[in-house]
């Protein structure tokens, strides 16, 4: 166990809701074995309060801060820099201090990248498929194109939400990779060749984990691999289907890992190699009772 003492340095999690926090067990198991002396705390910040939560966390000489929902987007203001990354995103989940303020980072994306390489998935030349169109949906489609996915659709109820992911991705990268759809129409997508799937909805989340955004068979046998970023339940519905069709399939487990390494390394200096990483990912599962 750690001794904390005058010299022990703070990093921790804003955000609101903060109790079913997954990421001490990730921070302090770092910490412990790369014999750091820091500490991974959570903090809950009520509505409204972000600007003074910053201001706060530079003031008390936190080494760096998570931020989780609702407030990713929220803090930006209140950051003296953003990582171009981020910035494309719209969304920081790490802070990182600096001489004169908090840098915003975005580690989601590079941490979902990092678990599918770890997972042997590839993007390059990939035909994609992304269920939802919310501010996860947009990074991920970033992410794949800018990995060099060969085609994108995105799924949507609403289809306008996928058009306006698809345009703005398009413009940036300057290739026509996102195609929006209606999710009513995925019967249209063609059956010649297999896809990559990202769930990127709320849709099987605990605790009702019973549903999935598409419930068709025959739409699961067009999936070689599913990755559903919800990772409680660690088995969703979502991936039971791509299973049951011959598909590979994975939760957001080990995003949420490489989300919370990649932000360590940024705050230390650290390099997390894998065996630590197998380690805390052990005490993440078992924060989560899941051993």
């Amino acid at each position: 166990m750690m001794e904390i003492n005058g010299r022990t340095r703070t990093c921790g999690l804003i955000g609101n809701p903060v109790e079913h926090t997954m990421s001490p067990a990730i921070h302090n198991t770092l910490a412990e074995a790369l014999g750091e002396n820091l500490v991974y705390v959570p903090f809950h910040v009520p509505e409204g309060h972000v600007e003074e939560a910053v201001q706060g966390a530079w003031a008390l000489n936190l080494l760096g801060c998570n931020v989780t929902v609702p407030y990713k987007s929220r803090v930006i203001p209140f950051l003296r820099e953003i990582d171009p990354l981020a910035e494309l995103i719209g969304a920081v989940n790490t802070l990182v201090r600096t001489k004169d303020g908090f840098k915003g980072y975005n580690t989601d994306m590079p941490g979902l990248y990092r678990a599918m390489c770890e997972d042997g998935v590839k993007i390059q030349g990939e035909r994609a498929l992304i269920l939802g169109a919310g501010g996860v949906a947009r990074a991920v489609a970033m992410l794949l194109a800018q990995k060099g996915a060969e085609q994108i659709v995105i799924l949507n109820r609403t289809v306008e939400k996928a058009c306006r992911i698809a345009e703005e991705v398009n413009g940036i990268f300057g290739r026509a990779a996102v195609t929006p759809m209606a999710l009513s129409d995925y019967a249209k997508l063609p059956s010649d060749g297999k896809y990559l799937a990202v769930q990127a909805t709320s849709i099987g989340m605990y605790p009702k984990v019973e549903n999935a955004v598409i419930e068709d068979p025959a739409f699961y046998q067009k999936i070689h691999t599913g990755y559903d970023l919800i990772f409680n339940p660690a088995r969703t519905r979502f991936m039971s289907l791509v299973e049951e069709n011959g598909g590979r399939a994975f939760n957001g487990l080990k995003m949420l890992l490489y989300q919370g390494i990649i932000a360590y390394e940024l705050w230390t200096g650290a390099q997390v190699d894998e065996p630590l990483a197998k380690r805390a990912y052990e005490a993440m599962k078992k924060a989560m009772g899941l051993e």
